[in-house]
């Protein structure tokens, strides 16, 4: 067989890992049967990573990167602010429909974060990526309108953000209505970007009981 270097195979062992627990749960992905996916022997798949932990790094990362690529892409040049808003969230929507699978990793991924400390770090910096990302989307997107916002794009980035998750949570969910959760979607899209544009911050001086 050819020698690959491990450069080479690194995307090409990610994207067989992706395939195999997008399909069958991350459970199935032992690092046998990711070499078998991949078609390459096992001691490559721990040569080129190191860890299983670390190979599921690469696929965070990589399902994060292309998450983000695909909402890039889809931002209008000649839109006011709510329809430029509207045209990211709609594409972030499509790529959890168009993608269920891959999302349903994603999440996947995340949650079992909770319980392993090397991923639970990877885990906090996609989030806090995902969050600066979403700031510098709004940033951009009233910057082009000319629209000033209300408040810190990190704080309407969050607030969707975490809405955002709880309905992709019940979506991906096997038997909960895909219109009910579009109804949802639809409902915390408008309270952003009226929270983005309004002078009013409801409940800003309440305080949090811990």
């Amino acid at each position: 067989m050819a020698h690959v270097p491990a450069a080479e195979r690194r995307p090409q062992i990610v994207e067989a890992a992706i395939g195999l627990m997008a399909r069958e749960g991350v459970a199935a992905g032992s690092t046998r049967a990711i070499a078998a996916e991949a078609g390459v022997a096992q001691a490559m798949v721990h040569y080129t990573f190191g860890s299983k932990q670390a190979l599921y790094r690469s696929v965070l990362e990589d399902l994060g990167r292309s998450l983000v690529a695909r909402v890039q892409a889809a931002m209008p040049t000649d839109a006011d602010f709510s329809e430029t808003v509207s045209a990211l969230v709609n594409e972030l929507w499509r790529t959890v429909t168009e993608e269920r699978e891959r999302y349903r990793l994603l999440t996947e991924l995340i949650m079992l974060s909770l319980r392993d400390p090397v991923l639970r770090q990877v885990a906090s910096e996609f989030t806090h990526d995902l969050d600066a990302t979403a700031a510098r989307l709004l940033s951009d997107a009233a910057t082009r309108a000319g629209q000033d916002l209300a408040l810190p794009a990190e704080e309407i980035a969050r607030f969707f953000l975490s809405g955002f998750d709880g309905i992709v949570t019940r979506y991906l969910t096997d038997d909960y209505d895909l219109a009910a959760c579009e109804s949802t979607l639809r409902l915390m899209l408008d309270t952003t970007i009226a929270l983005a544009v309004s002078d009013a911050r409801l409940g800003s001086d309440a305080r949090l009981e811990r």
